[in-house]
């Protein structure tokens, strides 16, 4: 892809977000591209979103299960950006209209108070980084089809990331904790839809621990010239499949003595 390319797929992104009318298939579009194709739509519609006035308020890792990864047919995570105005109040209510197709995830969100950065980032650099964990809600939105209707084609890695990672909101719980007074790996959430289950899972499905997933997310950044800043938010992946938010869905997350999140779609 060109960079004319790459600044007319994160236009036509953009204009899907404001508008809520999905977008076809860019790896439809242009079979040509790649990882890199993909990081650099994402980067303009970064460098769109600061110029319109947003703030990075932190980043989001993907795809770290298992799962997920056999799903798209791939074997590593993927990243996005969290803009101010993708936050949310615990228990709080998302505006009708204001996502095409709603989902969420249950994670753990990592809030930093040193800046990190570099290829070589180890495990104890993230954990002194760290100011402190807390569970989270991750609302996710597609402003590109899940599958082409003509084709038959299911959306790629590319065009998920692209499309910054499926990223859309963040709700944060009001409890924090030290990074070391949890085994992160057996933190667990409970997730209900409306009252009924849905989704268990716990923390060791992502990359076997969150702090690894945090480690890959600064590796991966520092080949891009990017670096984790202080205050920032990092949410370290999902260890719970998708569940889907209609209008009129309420969501409680029960993350045991770890906390709870809840979040309402109108």
């Amino acid at each position: 892809m060109t960079p004319e390319e790459h600044a007319r797929a994160a236009a036509d992104l953009l204009q899907a977000e404001r508008t809520g009318d999905q977008i076809g298939l860019l790896s439809l579009r242009h079979p040509e591209m790649g990882m890199d194709d993909a990081y650099e739509v994402q980067n303009a519609i970064y460098h769109q979103k600061l110029a319109e006035g947003r703030r990075v308020i932190g980043w989001k890792i993907g795809l770290t299960s298992k799962a997920m990864q056999y799903a798209l047919n791939i074997d590593i995570p993927d990243s996005g950006i969290l803009f101010d105005d993708m936050a949310f109040e615990n228990g709080g209510t998302v505006p009708a209209g204001r996502f095409i197709q709603p989902r969420i995830e249950a994670e753990i969100a990592f809030v930093m108070k040193s800046a990190v950065g570099g290829e070589n980032v180890s495990r104890d650099v993230i954990i002194s980084a760290t100011d402190y964990v807390a569970p989270a809600i991750e609302i996710l939105d597609t402003r590109i089809q899940r599958q082409d209707p003509e084709t038959g084609k299911v959306r790629t890695v590319f065009d998920t990331i692209s499309d910054n990672a499926a990223n859309a909101g963040i709700v944060l719980g009001s409890e924090r904790h030290a990074i070391d007074a949890f085994d992160l790996r057996w933190v667990g959430a409970l997730t209900f839809r409306n009252g009924e289950i849905e989704e268990t899972g716990l923390g060791a499905g992502v990359l076997n621990d969150p702090v690894e997933s945090v480690v890959w997310l600064a590796r991966r950044m520092a080949q891009y010239g990017q670096s984790v800043e202080p205050g920032q938010v990092i949410l370290s992946g999902s260890f719970i499949r998708p569940v889907e938010c209609p209008p009129g869905t309420e969501i409680h997350t029960d993350f045991g003595p770890f906390g709870a999140v809840d979040i309402n779609f109108a």
